[in-house]
């Protein structure tokens, strides 16, 4: 992998279009030769701090909006070949124990098998992830020792952490999720995708020509 571009994924898996977005990633990976470097952000943290708002409830009341989004969401999963995505009948989500969850599985180790079960049981099985019980039970089917992780959890630097990120990325300029910045340019949605990869492409350039 090519080091001399910094490429960033900043997700929260409450985000249907973060999941979405994601699942593109590694193609642009292929072609690019560059890796994302996945931030956990706690979305409900950045929406406080921004003056945002989820977009059930932007789009609440508002005419063709909601229908252009539906039609929007079916042409990007036919464009990347999605098969494996269900909308979550109990949207949203409060994402605050499975944002502490990835940030203490990365501690220990377990970012991969917990990062995948998560989107799992958010977005291709979804299941009521806020509720205590469902969550434990559903990494459980999974494999992971989810136990292990919850205690990881309540540590006071996997909370630090997690309010770093979600503080730095609204520094930087983020309103929500997905995010992505190549180096410090900044690209908001999942259909701005083909933008983040041309300027990886274009910052890869510049640094072959300063260093040839």
């Amino acid at each position: 992998m090519v080091a001399a571009v910094k490429v960033e994924f900043h997700f929260d898996f409450g985000s249907p279009n973060a999941y979405l977005a994601e699942l593109a990633l590694p193609e642009i990976e292929k072609r690019t030769g560059v890796k994302f470097n996945y931030v956990p952000v706690l979305l409900g943290g950045v929406y406080k701090a921004t003056g945002n708002m989820s977009p059930a409830d932007s789009l609440r009341g508002i005419k063709n909006k909601p229908e252009y989004n539906a039609l929007e969401t079916t042409r990007f999963l036919r464009r990347h070949n999605i098969t494996k995505f269900t909308p979550n009948p109990f949207f949203p989500v409060n994402t605050l124990s499975l944002m502490r969850g990835v940030v203490a599985a990365e501690f220990e180790g377990l970012f991969e098998s917990y990062f995948r079960a998560a989107y799992h049981h958010m977005w291709v099985e979804p299941k009521k992830m806020d509720d205590p019980q469902v969550f434990r039970e559903a990494f459980l089917s999974s494999g992971l020792d989810i136990d292990r992780i919850i205690a990881r959890a309540q540590q006071d630097d996997v909370k630090k952490k997690l309010i770093e990120n979600t503080t730095r990325a609204v520094e930087r300029g983020s309103f929500g999720s997905p995010t992505f910045f190549v180096g410090d340019e900044i690209y908001f949605g999942k259909d701005s995708l083909r933008d983040v990869e041309e300027e990886i492409l274009a910052q890869l350039a510049s640094a072959r020509r300063k260093t040839a």
